[in-house]
């Protein structure tokens, strides 16, 4: 069962940092900020890892219509949809992933889209922090252009800048399991 305060609590502890006075961390956006939240540290943790699958999946059971699949861009969203499939059949629930690329590979099927997702599926893109939106956007239209239906994003974190709202505005439902100022940080005033 998911738990958010022991979620945010391994956050907190393996990914959340503060830059020193006077410095800032440029962000993927390009953004600068003075703190970064590095997923990764909590997406490949093993505590963490499960807490992330049963928060999302407690999340995507909500909702009106169940997906056929869970993914996102690679390499941030790769653990995620690891943890939440895990977890779903570890519960006999039938759900699958999908990594989406970057670049597509110059050998192979040469697929922007890897897993067994096809046009018509429906699915939801994981992402690990959320501040712009940026690149759920792009694994979105990716998903698009295959004929897949994205119903919505589901982040661990959302930095509260912008990316919910760019989501919404595109006509994406968008959920995370931890907010920033549940950190006691505030987001930047536009």
């Amino acid at each position: 069962m998911y738990n958010k305060d022991e979620l945010a609590a391994i956050v907190r502890e393996c990914s959340l940092k503060i830059a020193p006075e006077g410095e800032y961390f440029t962000l993927a956006s390009g953004k600068k900020s003075k703190y970064y939240c590095d997923g990764k540290m909590t997406t490949l943790d093993a505590r963490g890892a499960v807490l992330i699958g049963e928060g999302i999946l407690e999340l995507i059971q909500q909702d009106a219509t169940f997906p056929d699949a869970v993914g996102g861009m690679s390499m941030g969203a790769d653990p995620i949809c690891a943890a939440v499939i895990t977890v779903a059949g570890s519960r006999g629930i039938d759900l699958k992933a999908f990594l989406v690329r970057k670049e597509t590979k110059d050998h192979g099927t040469q697929k922007y889209i890897e897993g067994p997702v096809k046009a018509g599926d429906r699915v939801i893109v994981v992402e690990d922090v959320v501040t712009t939106g940026g690149s759920s956007l792009k694994a979105i239209e990716r998903l698009e252009e295959a004929g897949i239906k994205v119903d919505g994003v589901v982040a661990i974190l959302d930095r509260m800048e912008g990316g919910a709202q760019a989501f919404v505005d595109r006509g994406y439902s968008f959920r995370s399991l931890l907010k920033i100022t549940d950190f006691g940080i505030d987001p930047p005033q536009a």
